[in-house]
């Protein structure tokens, strides 16, 4: 059951960079981002307090959330915003599939239980190396600019993995939904001060229809919907599988516009999701248990007895 809850919220992930281009493309980025957080906490909170959830008693869990909620839907919602304005989709999304390397890293540090190893370091190595390929057409720099969206986007990331595991560390009772709430909420004055120093008053903008809808299908579908299945997934899940979302992401919008689009699948796309789907098979734990349940091991001791 988890797992089809990882496919399904992964898939939903996936749609999620459509929108944003769409959205930034007639709205300064910041501003689109603080206008995502904001919708998203109208629909959620009545929500919230129509189902009476109980509250976080301890301060340290505000604590938590609050400074969760500022990394992960205020710094990282402005670097990636920001930065993407300056670098290829395909860029992009080789640069955030770093999330989950970093996500190792953390975790290695502040998790007992989710160590580096060998195998988890190939894995991810091979799923890098499987978005790169996918988007290897696509990599390149126009100038400083693209050094610096590159590197506002892998600070994205790597501030999103640190969020994660602080979760996975410290908050294991919480509803996802007050979570969610909780970050939002924490995050939405900070985002919303910067979009107004560096891109001007907000209630000024000219909406578009693609812009609106985009931001609607964010602020439903990417902020409420699945940052709550992510932390669904968080409190049953290590945060290194949660995160490996960003590696299985891109194939899966690539497939997704394949049979929605009827877009073209080149051998190079086909061979890079090939390499995605063992890595993420192997961080999961999929591929291990898919091998020894083979009707040949199950066997063997038998086959052995027989000698």
């Amino acid at each position: 059951m988890t797992l089809i809850i990882w496919g399904l919220t992964c898939a939903l992930w996936s749609t999620v960079w459509v929108f944003i281009k769409l959205g930034v493309a007639d709205v300064p980025p910041v501003t689109f981002a603080a206008y995502r957080l904001f919708v998203a906490l109208l629909v959620l909170a009545p929500i919230t307090v129509a189902r009476r959830l109980a509250l976080p008693r301890n301060p340290r869990d505000w604590v938590l959330i609050g400074g969760t909620g500022v990394l992960l839907l205020g710094v990282n919602y402005a670097l990636v915003y920001w930065g993407m304005q300056f670098v290829s989709s395909g860029l992009a999304a080789v640069l955030q599939a770093l999330t989950p390397v970093f996500g190792m890293v953390f975790a290695h540090v502040l998790l007992a239980h989710e160590r580096i190893t060998p195998v988890k370091v190939a894995a991810l190595a091979i799923g890098i190396a499987g978005v790169s390929i996918i988007f290897a057409d696509q990599l390149r720099f126009a100038g400083w600019r693209s050094l610096l969206g590159s590197s506002a986007v892998l600070a994205g990331a790597m501030f999103v993995a640190c969020a994660y595991v602080l979760m996975k560390k410290h908050v294991r009772d919480l509803d996802p939904s007050i979570i969610t709430a909780g970050q939002m909420l924490a995050a939405l004055l900070p985002l919303s001060a910067f979009a107004f120093i560096v891109e001007g008053n907000p209630l000024a903008i000219q909406w578009t229809t693609t812009a609106a809808v985009a931001l609607l299908y964010l602020a439903v579908f990417g902020s409420i919907t699945g940052m709550w299945l992510n932390y669904w997934l968080l409190k049953r899940m290590d945060a290194t599988k949660v995160l490996v979302m960003a590696l299985a992401e891109p194939p899966v919008a690539m497939m997704l516009g394949a049979v929605i689009l009827d877009e073209t699948l080149s051998p190079r796309m086909i061979i890079g999701t090939i390499c995605i789907l063992v890595s993420v098979a192997v961080v999961l734990d999929v591929l291990p248990a898919a091998v020894t349940s083979l009707p040949w091991r199950a066997r063997r001791p038998a086959l052995d007895r027989d000698r």
